[in-house]
């Protein structure tokens, strides 16, 4: 007689601004989103990869990022920005908030998903944790842990930090000195 193993489904959330300014404040690095969808779904079968963006409307500058995600298999919702409150001295402050679209589709999705994997250290999060947690779920974390709530780490049933996950930093770029040559423009690109 054989038997059918089934793969544990899983759904993988990631709220890249959460993860993009903790790299870049924490390691002046920035995330190998590639690497973060392989680990989720390695040995498990993955239903959906979502990676949920924020960006200035009518910039073009996400574009690339935007194109890389969806190429690796990323389903990319978009969010624009909007302006929040002028600072003292004229700043705007800007404001795009994907912690209730992250909800909504994990609760969508709650049917069709074994785990759920949160890419973010929110710990507006903890709650949504839990009420997977109560209806069966396994709720994994990937974020740097420094700006990870604990309370956050704590519900997780499973927590890692993301720079201990082999390849999940970009190697840090080069700057060249003041008066150094940049080298070619192919060079400069990278």
């Amino acid at each position: 007689m054989q038997y059918v193993v089934h793969k544990p489904r899983i759904g993988l959330f990631i709220d890249t601004q959460n993860l993009y300014h903790s790299a870049r404040d924490l390691m002046e690095r920035t995330v190998n989103f590639e690497t973060i969808l392989n680990v989720a779904r390695a040995e498990r079968e993955l239903v959906h990869a979502i990676a949920y963006t924020v960006e200035k409307e009518g910039e073009g500058t996400a574009r690339p990022f935007i194109y890389k995600l969806s190429a690796l298999g990323y389903k990319v919702k978009r969010m624009n920005l909007t302006l929040h409150h002028v600072a003292e001295g004229g700043r705007p402050i800007y404001e795009g908030n994907w912690d209730m679209g992250m909800v909504a589709d994990m609760v969508r999705l709650l049917d069709h998903l074994d785990i759920m994997v949160l890419g973010s250290g929110d710990g507006d999060f903890t709650d949504i944790v839990e009420l997977l947690q109560e209806k069966g779920k396994r709720v994994e974390v990937i974020a740097f842990r420094e700006h990870t709530a604990q309370k956050l780490v704590d519900a997780a049933d499973k927590f890692t930090h993301l720079p201990d996950i082999e390849g999940a930093l970009m190697p840090a770029r080069v700057r060249p000195q003041r008066g150094e040559e940049r080298g070619t423009e192919e060079e400069a690109a990278k």
